[in-house]
């Protein structure tokens, strides 16, 4: 079986459904054994803070999956929430130096 491309997905903003969608799409590739990074942009970090809602069932079966969460530093300093220690914080010029061959998806 070819080796497959990595998965990078964006999280650009705070619409939990269609944080779900990226989620799934995450899980499915992660499943199929491909590389999959997930980055939570500034206006998407209050999806990961409690409150406003829990943790999305979708994201902690990506994580088990072996999805690499990224989450922008400057959203995290906006919100005020400490990392999830299973997350790395970084920035939209790591997430591009690293694409690599990986495939791109803004959700």
């Amino acid at each position: 079986m070819p080796m497959r491309r990595g998965l990078t997905i964006i999280i650009a903003g705070a619409d939990p459904d269609r944080l779900r969608s990226a989620l799934g799409v995450a899980a499915a590739e992660a499943a199929l054994g491909g590389r999959v990074r997930l980055f939570f942009d500034a206006a998407a970090v209050p999806l990961l803070c409690i409150p406003p809602s829990p943790p999305e069932p979708l994201l902690e079966a990506a994580i088990e999956l072996g999805a690499q969460i990224s989450v922008c530093q400057t959203g995290l300093a906006e919100q005020g929430i400490t990392l999830d220690p299973r997350f790395e914080a970084g920035g939209l010029v790591s997430v591009m130096a690293d694409l690599d061959e990986d495939r791109l998806l803004l959700a």
